[in-house]
């Protein structure tokens, strides 16, 4: 999960649980906004491990350059 879509489904669990005032029959919006926002929080903090542990893969990468020459260089 991306950045971006754990933030949508914390906005959209916290618009369920306080914004809706409307209560469906057989449906509680109040659990299933907490349910969304507890995955979206869930889902924004392992993004932003890997995140940090790619970018720490990426630092620690040793460069080689190699150069071929078709002729002697003078």
């Amino acid at each position: 999960m991306t950045i971006g879509g754990s933030i949508a489904l914390l906005i959209i669990g916290a618009i369920m649980r306080f914004g809706i005032t409307w209560k469906p029959s057989h449906v509680d919006l109040h659990a299933i906004g907490v349910i969304l926002m507890v995955a979206g929080g869930v889902g924004l903090i392992l993004s932003i491990v890997f995140l940090a542990i790619r970018r720490r893969d990426r630092a620690s990468a040793d460069v080689y350059e190699e150069r071929h020459y078709t002729e002697r260089p003078s």
